[in-house]
């Protein structure tokens, strides 16, 4: 590989190179080259520059930036009639430009990355984050600072941290190990013994969607273990082409739950399970991990595929008078990368009452995409109001999703198109209003 682009650790392979026939399905499923019609800035655009670093190299300012400039959402991998598999060639590619083309990135662009993954993968330090933001949001101070775009001037990166924010709650613990009981609390047999992956932006800024899983879980007759040593999934890092910082989090994963003995493991965030249904691929050159990574990784199931596996147990209440109409946006980890779509409507289709809303374009990314609304604001963004008009346009009480970042995202969006009183939850959280008979009120109160 002396004239390539690439090192000899995992470049693009070839053979998944040669499986793109160029036939253009993915170009109006993508959503940068949506945004901008550029054909450099699609998946097959992409893959031809892959094949231009694999012979020619060496790789240059125009590679990294276009590389950069992906999404990582999947949606092309969804509409290429060919299969190709472009997630593992992007992932592969963001590896080599980590090692090989940071050197094109601007000196404040390499230190954003780096401070943004000094501290989302770690939960311990996103916690001391919240004490100075309450103060900051109770204040008032937000409202101002907002009115005032001064962040937007200063950094589309500050602003969009500040905007997407969302409301410190109260601290949640759960225990190491929860029981199956009923609504009421009384004691039911076990079905199955289940793992939970807490998350890090999900355990730090939305505990109470981790406190609705388990709850869930528990009244559908699932024992829920859940961890207290657990660490990061390692989703952001392996995502962003940080290979062994990825690879460093998923064996501390797969120690903590593999020593758990549980029947499954339960993600409630989609680009993390995404990434942990790839530990097999992750960790397949370990030899001291390799097999207790692939028996983990057949384990891992979103919450909706295990609560439709399993099957209803505990009744479901109606959550609203009068019905509810609930808009349900696809998480791109979720439907594109990990093919799970029925799921989570047949358990919003199951809370009486509910009608389900169809989102105009419903398949194009929101624009949060792991990190990327971070290190390109503008875009992320653009897509971001996209998302919200269509959402908009459904009439829906309500909107719902399975994935924090998508979360944080769409609120924001919402908020920028004046739509600040249509609420936004997590699925789970709509079903547990269902099953504990609690209602939607906290919900659609915000």
């Amino acid at each position: 590989m002396d004239h390539s682009a690439f090192d000899v650790f995992n470049p693009p392979d070839p053979s998944l190179i040669a499986d793109c026939v160029h036939c253009g399905f993915c170009l109006p499923a993508c959503p940068t080259y949506q945004l901008w019609g550029n054909e450099e800035d699609s998946p097959r655009g992409r893959i031809y520059l892959m094949e231009k670093g694999l012979e020619d190299g060496p790789m240059s300012a125009s590679m990294v930036e276009h590389f950069d400039a992906c999404l990582g959402c999947m949606a092309c991998v969804s509409a290429c009639p060919s299969g190709v598999q472009y997630d593992k060639l992007i992932e592969a590619t963001r590896g080599q430009v980590e090692r090989n083309g940071k050197q094109h990135r601007s000196r404040g662009e390499v230190a954003l990355r780096e401070a943004i993954f000094q501290l989302f993968p770690y939960p311990d330090r996103l916690r001391t984050m919240l004490a100075p933001l309450k103060l900051y949001q109770r204040t008032g101070l937000s409202s101002v600072i907002r009115k005032s775009k001064i962040l937007e001037k200063l950094s589309p990166t500050l602003a969009t941290m500040e905007a997407i924010a969302p409301p410190v709650t109260k601290k949640v613990t759960i225990p190491a190990t929860n029981p199956p009981r009923t609504a009421e609390g009384e004691s039911l047999p076990v079905r199955s013994r289940v793992g939970m992956l807490l998350g890090c932006v999900q355990r730090t800024f939305y505990p109470q969607v981790n406190a609705a899983t388990v709850r869930v879980l528990n009244m559908e007759g699932c024992e829920v273990v859940v961890p207290q040593s657990q660490g990061c999934c390692g989703a952001l890092s392996v995502h962003a082409g940080r290979s062994e910082e990825g690879e460093d989090f998923a064996r501390r994963i797969v120690d903590t739950f593999t020593s758990a003995d549980v029947d499954y493991l339960v993600v409630n965030s989609a680009g993390c399970g995404s990434t942990m249904k790839e530990y097999a691929d992750i960790l397949a050159d370990d030899p001291a991990y390799a097999q207790r990574a692939k028996e983990l990784a057949d384990k891992v199931r979103d919450v909706t595929e295990i609560l439709v596996e399993l099957g209803p147990s505990a009744p479901r209440h109606p959550v609203a008078r009068g019905g509810l109409r609930v808009a349900y946006h696809d998480a791109c980890h979720l439907s594109h990368a990990q093919g799970v779509r029925n799921p989570p409507r047949e358990l919003l289709g199951q809370i009486p009452g509910v009608e389900l809303a169809a989102i105009k374009d419903a398949d194009t990314c929101c624009g949060s995409a792991g990190i990327y609304n971070l290190v390109r604001p503008e875009a992320a963004r653009e897509l971001g109001d996209k998302k919200a008009t269509n959402i908009a346009a459904t009439g829906a009480d309500l909107v719902v999703t399975g994935n924090p970042g998508c979360l944080l995202q769409v609120t924001d969006a919402l908020r920028r198109q004046g739509e600040a009183t249509l609420p936004s939850a997590h699925t789970i959280e709509l079903l547990d209003a269902s099953l504990t008979g609690a209602g939607a009120g906290d919900l659609l109160a915000g």
